[in-house]
């Protein structure tokens, strides 16, 4: 039987926040164990700084300048996910995620999965997902939500679901876990378990925990470097990026929420701990191609490499903060642990899995550079930017990095606008620049690239509930 598949992406993760890479706070000793026996990439990048075209690269094979895939006016066209072609060739396959974009949102990402299982954070699944209309209509749009939930065909429902949202953004404390604005890791460890249950032939999993994604809600086990206070802090922030940007709160305020953040990765890794205790259980751990990784990092104020401005978030250019993530891959039969430190990249995901369902090793460091790339800011996030911001110059345009080892050191190179650096990249705790950089030698990289045409236009949202619009916006989507 061929080797089953299970990706786990532990959103908004950042190498540099694991003890897997020298963090020092224990947040992953978990998977530190589960490294020791599996193959540790520590030069592991993301191909963007935010969700949808991250995501896409990695379940495409394809880099964000091949695909295209940057907004939810589009929709990857059908029959160019690796899990579709797993699919066709007789896997079951299932994806669990509160993300919307993954399970939600018709993207495409979530066609290639026979069972999705979305957010289970709502009152009412049957009614308006505040969460999703916040992707077209903006934060603090509640009127405009009061009126999409009366004109819903289940309005009081509806009413009652951004009521509770907004019960969870403001008072996370006071509502049950099922119903936070961010639903533990273990909701969805519990999807999967349960759906593995019933499988008797070859599967392909994707689960994608958003504990480490803002609002930062670990639970008192693992909130060892946080707290109360902060948890007072961060529930008195109405806007967990922008605010920080438009000077309406100092610096120092988000660099004190990197302690909850640590709290929410621990909580991710003791459910890593557990998947990887039930397959091997099962007797299914040694016949299974393990992936564990992230699909950006976050930023907590840190100075922008080529931008006058610091990193709050992601989704806002290439710097090592957003796309240096950790990435350990237990291969099909491996036992022992394996170190590779030259440049990794998540794109080579596809080509990964084709090679073990053929009984071979593939890996994720490429023959050529590593590229990545982080478009332009979406125009509602530009919206929701001008409540805060009045010059979002420093914030938009494109800008492209690429990575090559050279005579055994990591460099570096970026792009923005008409500044170019190189960097040279120690590990995940250290990087520095060192010197400016010919802008041809990246530009020329990206514009080898094919336009492979992944893409087509695509009605938005559409129908989308108020609730999966709400948490798109909340998540920094929009």
């Amino acid at each position: 039987m061929p080797p089953n598949v299970l990706l786990v992406v532990m959103d908004s993760v950042r190498a540099r926040n694991t003890s897997l890479h020298g963090h020092v706070n224990d947040t992953t000793p978990a998977l530190r164990d589960f490294a020791a026996k599996s193959t540790v990439y520590e030069q592991a990048r993301a191909p963007s700084s935010w969700s949808l075209p991250s995501h896409t690269s990695i379940l495409t094979g394809s880099h964000v300048a091949e695909h295209g895939l940057i907004g939810t006016d589009q929709k990857l066209s059908p029959g160019n996910t690796v899990f579709e072609e797993l699919a066709s060739g007789g896997y079951a396959t299932g994806v669990f995620s509160e993300n919307p974009l993954l399970t939600r949102v018709d993207v495409g990402l979530k066609d290639g999965f026979d069972t999705v299982q979305g957010p289970q954070n709502l009152l009412f699944p049957d009614a308006a997902n505040p969460t999703e209309f916040v992707l077209t209509e903006g934060r603090r749009e509640y009127i405009s939500y009061l009126r999409h939930a009366l004109t819903h065909e289940k309005p009081v429902k509806s009413l009652l679901n951004g009521a509770a949202t907004k019960a969870a953004w403001t008072y996370p404390t006071l509502v049950p876990d099922r119903l936070r604005a961010s639903s533990p890791a273990s909701v969805y460890a519990d999807g999967f378990l349960g759906w593995l249950e019933d499988r008797d032939g070859p599967w392909a999993a994707c689960i994608n925990f958003m504990d480490a994604h803002l609002p930062y809600e670990p639970a008192e086990k693992h909130d060892q470097w946080g707290g109360a206070r902060l948890r007072k802090m961060q529930g008195s922030l109405d806007d967990q990026v922008w605010t920080f940007h438009g000077g309406d709160r100092p610096w120092w305020q988000l660099r004190a929420l990197e302690a909850l953040y640590d709290g929410t990765i621990r909580q991710i890794d003791a459910q890593v701990e557990r998947l990887v205790s039930e397959l091997e259980a099962r007797g299914e751990l040694d016949d299974t191609l393990v992936v564990v990784t992230a699909d950006h990092g976050e930023g907590f104020g840190e100075r922008s490499e080529l931008r006058d401005v610091r990193v709050a978030g992601h989704g806002i250019g290439v710097d090592e903060v957003l796309l240096h993530v950790p990435l350990v891959v237990k291969y099909p039969g491996q036992s022992e642990g394996e170190r590779v430190t030259i440049p990794a990249s998540l794109v080579e995901f596809p080509d990964v899995v084709r090679a073990a369902v053929d009984g071979e090793r593939y890996g994720f460091a490429p023959d050529g550079p590593v590229l990545a790339s982080a478009n332009d800011i979406m125009e509602s996030t530009k919206e929701n930017a001008r409540g805060y911001v009045a010059d979002l110059e420093p914030y938009t345009g494109e800008t492209m990095a690429s990575y090559a080892e050279e005579d055994g050191t990591v460099r570096k190179r970026t792009v923005w606008r008409d500044r170019a650096a190189e960097f040279t990249v120690v590990d995940a705790q250290t990087a520095f620049q060192s010197g400016e950089t010919d802008s041809s030698v990246v530009v020329e990289a990206f514009e080898r690239l094919p336009e492979r045409g992944l893409t087509e236009s695509a009605a938005g949202l559409g129908d989308a509930d108020g609730d999966t619009r709400q948490r798109l916006e909340d998540l920094g989507y929009m």
